[in-house]
């Protein structure tokens, strides 16, 4: 197969091609004496395993680098770590998606009553539960997303109700919006409307239209993502 072949077979332009070939995406190719690429049929798989893993749009941070370690190791023919990496990287998601799923809940139940505050955790259980480092639940307090309780031994007490916000955080974080977007869309719900806790939040309607569709397009996007990569993993089974 030629550049011209192998990028309609895939999809893209012949200058992706090349570069995937630069990139390391897919293996060296071979040229004839004139100068032509010409492609194998592991070049096709590895073309076809590089679109798939990159296919949604909304990956980026640690999904990016999943996806590449994927692609890396297809393009460098080391097959079983590629396999190994795309199981990983299901996991991820699906770990993902759960957190998704479970912050819709948790918004409809909190809407339909008050959470009940005498459950509390500590900030190691809370970034257990929530499967972040605890420097990232850090973060989120010092950027003025939340605030949490002290014990007079001026230990970090969280209540049912900080654990709900963070997850409703977690959550638009995962929707790549930034700490400065969330903060403000916070600051100015609470401006206009002179509430601060997550329950009288989820209340106020322009909050509620834009959080569920931001879950909905983020539980489409991983579900979708989930599919590619099983894909992806059907192909590596055939090349390991």
């Amino acid at each position: 197969m030629y550049t011209a072949t192998i990028a309609k077979l895939t999809n893209v332009h012949p200058n992706t091609v090349r570069l995937y070939e630069t990139w390391g995406y897919i293996s060296p190719v071979p040229r004839q004496p004139n100068g032509y690429r010409v492609y194998a049929p592991i070049h096709l798989k590895q073309m076809q395993i590089a679109r798939l893993v990159f296919k949604q749009e909304f990956i980026q941070n640690n999904l990016r680098k999943f996806a590449t370690k994927i692609v890396k190791y297809s393009g460098q023919e080391k097959f079983e770590q590629a396999l190994f990496a795309a199981k990983q990287y299901v996991t991820f998601l699906q770990g993902e998606l759960t957190f998704t799923v479970q912050a819709i809940e948790t918004a409809q139940i909190i809407l339909q009553e008050p959470p009940n505050c005498s459950e509390c955790y500590t900030h190691k259980e809370v970034a257990s539960k929530l499967q972040l480092s605890e420097e990232t639940i850090r973060n989120w307090e010092r950027n003025a997303l939340f605030e949490v309780k002290r014990t007079t031994q001026n230990r970090r007490v969280y209540t049912q109700i900080d654990f709900q916000k963070l997850l409703i955080i977690r959550t638009l974080r995962s929707a790549h919006f930034s700490i400065t977007s969330i903060r403000q869309l916070f600051d100015n719900l609470q401006a206009t409307e002179h509430k601060k806790d997550i329950h009288s939040l989820l209340s106020i309607p322009r909050f509620q239209q834009d959080f569920y569709h931001v879950t909905d397009e983020l539980e489409k996007n991983l579900k979708l993502a989930i599919s590619h990569v099983n894909q992806t993993i059907a192909i590596l089974v055939t090349l390991k």
